[in-house]
């Protein structure tokens, strides 16, 4: 089976993929950098609602 040549990409990650790679980073490094931001972004994501919805207690050591 052949892989596609094109790939559907969203207007923001166009427009991003085109930002970083302006700046001279190679296709890979610019994957890279994208899925480690979506990482942190999830992240932020889970803490903030993990801070929503427990009661957190703190603790003292």
């Amino acid at each position: 089976m052949k892989a596609p040549k094109l790939m559907p990409l969203k207007g923001d990650v166009v427009e991003y993929l085109f930002c970083i790679l302006k700046r001279e980073m190679t296709f890979s490094e610019c994957i890279e950098e994208m899925v480690e931001n979506e990482k942190k972004r999830r992240l932020v994501e889970d803490i903030r609602q993990i801070q929503h919805t427990e009661d957190l207690v703190e603790l003292f050591c």
